[in-house]
């Protein structure tokens, strides 16, 4: 699994302030407007990374808190990340991108051929808004137990394919991608805030989050925890 891995790690660029200016629009280069901080942008970051496509994808990062006014105004205006700038448009959406990257650009398949997988694949795609939600929903109530039947989900879902790890078995894919953001994020602050162990009775879950992290396209992309325990406490528990 480990050599279908293409990554290779990047001097990431400083992000972009309201001060920055606008870099050239349609010439030619392809640009996923990101921030280092957003899981959703985090989701095309890492499947970019991972179809090694590092030097045809350039990452434009902004600070979302103090983003340019140029973005929402010439680049993408519904003014969210991530955005794609690729022949002479700009497509926005984290799910649509993955997929898209996958369609329309080289390096190792994130999708299955196998029909049982492919199925799959599209449910477990068309849950995660509702897995997201279910565990926001958690934090706001202050219970972090009401975010247990989603891990057992995610539990239950891993046992499907048992030949490997991940959530379509051996294949790493837009599936794990689309769900690691998150899951990380989930995990880190349950656990600070919460004691709440997402991995605790949940061995499959515990397997995957250890495979998922062994992956360079993936290490790349990690937010600092410090930073989004901190994010999140203002957010859910102000």
């Amino acid at each position: 699994m480990g050599s279908l891995d293409k990554s290779v790690p990047e001097k990431l660029a400083p992000p972009l302030d309201a001060t920055a200016e606008q870099p050239p629009l349609f010439d030619g280069t392809t640009k996923l407007y990101a921030s280092y901080t957003c899981p959703f942008a985090q989701r095309v970051w890492i499947t970019r990374n991972f179809k090694g496509l590092q030097d045809e994808i350039k990452l434009v990062p902004l600070i979302l808190q103090n983003r340019p006014a140029w973005y929402p105004e010439k680049v993408y205006p519904p003014n969210k990340v991530p955005s794609l700038e690729h022949n002479g448009k700009i497509t926005g959406e984290s799910l649509d991108l993955i997929r898209y990257l996958e369609s329309n650009f080289q390096g190792p398949s994130l999708l299955p051929k196998d029909p049982a997988k492919k199925e799959f694949a599209e449910e477990l795609l068309s849950y995660t808004d509702k897995f997201n939600g279910t565990v926001f929903a958690a934090f706001k109530g202050g219970l972090a137990k009401e975010a247990g039947p989603a891990f057992d989900h995610l539990e239950n879902a891993l046992h499907k394919f048992d030949d490997g790890p991940f959530f379509l078995g051996n294949e790493f894919s837009l599936v794990d991608i689309a769900y690691i953001p998150f899951v990380e994020r989930f995990s880190i602050f349950l656990l600070e805030v919460f004691k709440y162990d997402i991995t605790a009775g949940r061995q499959k879950l515990a397997a995957w989050f250890e495979e998922v992290n062994k992956i360079g396209a993936y290490k790349q992309t990690k937010i600092d925890p410090k930073e989004l325990v901190e994010s999140y406490k203002k957010r859910f528990l102000a």
